[in-house]
């Protein structure tokens, strides 16, 4: 996968698409980027491009608006401020159209990237703010809390929805990236969350995938990361299914995978069952087909940097009622964590020469 790393933010702007008004509130100038409001976009790009729904996609149509207006722009025959525009537009029509799309301000972004330049779409949802406000009644001071629902997502916050377009070349892979988040269930309550990341229930989309489909105009394709997460999902899946009650084989199937995840650049699914059990015909046959049933191919190839990420730190659920975070160099250490087997499927895990603890 592309894991973007320089970010140079050239021009951005800002249209507001409020479903209560009969036309959207174009923008004629492009904003001026102060530092403030640089580092507010600056973080949200940052924060998008390294979340884990972040996906390929590739343009399904010919011609379709979205594809033809970032186009226009990557290849310079055109400018930020007209395409934004056109690019509001589109979104307000599907706004009314569905009657369920949330009001939103569409912010349109130019930066260049160690990759090419990328034009950026962030659909900002409103965010419920309340602050208070000021009144004299009956001459006295009197001071009340009031809700606001037109507040921008903070820049430690998550957008639902955004994507950043390329310039479409016969040697790329793909057209675009996507993060398209949706409630998981229909009228799920999900204002005032923890992460800051939902609006207000009224203004909740009713699931559909009209920003894949009717926006955007492209379908979702898997990239190394989707397919290397997908393969240690349905291995782990494997070893939970078939030896839930033997910690020993658990133990042992899980550490032959991640050897193998760290050292190798690609997984060939029939080598390393053998690899993993050498003798035993059944389960060989067994993971190879479980994985096939998952959807993932025989060869596969790994996302390194997802995991190194992946395998910083082991979790484990120990016995249902054991919590266990260890660092990965510290539980390959056997001077300081050791997993000694028994021989009757169990194991222990010892956690050596502790000097200090903190309870939490």
């Amino acid at each position: 996968m592309e894991y973007i790393k320089e970010i140079n933010i050239t021009e951005a702007i800002i249209h507001v698409l409020d479903n209560n008004a009969d036309e959207p509130i174009l923008n004629e100038y492009a904003l001026d980027l102060d530092e403030e409001k640089h580092d507010f976009l600056l973080k949200h790009i940052q924060k998008c491009l390294k979340d884990e729904e972040l996906k390929y996609g590739i343009f399904t149509q010919e011609r379709s608006v979205v594809k033809d207006l970032s186009q226009e722009y990557l290849n310079g025959e055109n400018n930020l401020l007209a395409v934004s525009k056109e690019l509001a537009k589109q979104m307000f029509i599907l706004m009314r159209s569905k009657g369920s799309i949330p009001s939103c301000d569409l912010v349109v972004v130019s930066f260049t990237t160690e990759f090419g330049p990328i034009l950026g779409i962030f659909k900002m949802d409103y965010i419920k703010n309340y602050v208070h406000t000021i009144d004299f009644v009956d001459n006295k001071l009197g001071i009340d809390i009031v809700s606001q629902i037109t507040g921008l997502p903070g820049s430690s916050q998550r957008i639902q929805k955004c994507a950043f377009l390329k310039a479409i070349r016969e040697e790329n892979s793909f057209d675009l990236m996507v993060i398209d988040k949706r409630p998981k269930t229909k009228g799920s309550k999900n204002s005032e969350s923890g992460n800051g990341e939902a609006v207000n229930d009224e203004n909740q989309d009713d699931g559909s995938n009209y920003f894949i489909d009717d926006f955007l105009g492209c379908i979702i394709v898997d990239n190394e990361r989707d397919v290397t997460k997908s393969f240690v999902k349905a291995a782990e899946k494997f070893t939970q299914n078939n030896f839930a009650e033997n910690a020993e084989k658990a133990e042992a199937v899980r550490s032959t995978i991640k050897r193998k995840l760290r050292e190798e650049d690609n997984i060939d699914v029939k080598e390393l069952s053998e690899q993993i059990f050498p003798d035993n015909e059944e389960h060989k046959e067994k993971f190879v087909e479980f994985i096939a049933e998952q959807g993932i191919a025989e060869n596969i190839s790994l996302d390194k940097e997802w995991i190194d990420k992946k395998l910083k730190r082991v979790r484990l659920k120990i016995d249902k009622d054991i919590d266990l975070y260890v660092d990965a160099e510290t539980y390959h250490d056997d001077s300081r964590f050791e997993i000694q087997k028994n021989g009757d499927g169990t194991i222990n895990m010892v956690i050596k020469h502790v000097s200090n603890y903190v309870e939490k």
